[in-house]
């Protein structure tokens, strides 16, 4: 059974930066595109970032460019989301996830349980 399990969530000032971690027990973490969601108070869940399987490519939503950037490490079975000068509408949960399939191909169908970024004007 895959697991996920994010950390790195908390509250920052406006304009701080913040690195999610997302650590992938079970099968082969490299066979999984992984994706970043969040999830604002009071909205639904979006997909923020992607990456491929290798690392390779990666996507990214039209309100996550230019301040986040998605990455991996294969060999240490994590998924990072780095996000630099936040502001105040980046507040949510987030939320990493995996799927079986390329990265712009089917839903995922694994998920971690979210970590809360809070962002303090």
């Amino acid at each position: 059974q895959v697991q996920l399990v994010e950390s790195g969530g908390g509250l920052v000032q406006v304009g701080g930066s913040l690195r999610l971690s997302c650590a992938v027990s079970g099968r082969t973490f490299s066979s999984y595109t992984m994706g970043w969601f969040r999830q604002p108070p009071g909205k639904e869940r979006t997909i923020v970032a992607g990456i491929s399987r290798s690392g390779g490519t990666t996507s990214y939503a039209d309100s996550a460019k230019g301040r986040f950037t998605v990455s991996r490490d294969n060999a240490k079975n994590t998924v990072y989301l780095q996000i630099d000068n936040l502001k105040p509408e980046d507040t949510a949960v987030y939320y990493c996830a995996a799927k079986n399939y390329a990265l712009n191909v089917g839903q995922y169908d694994y998920w971690g349980r979210g970590t809360q970024v809070t962002v303090s004007s």
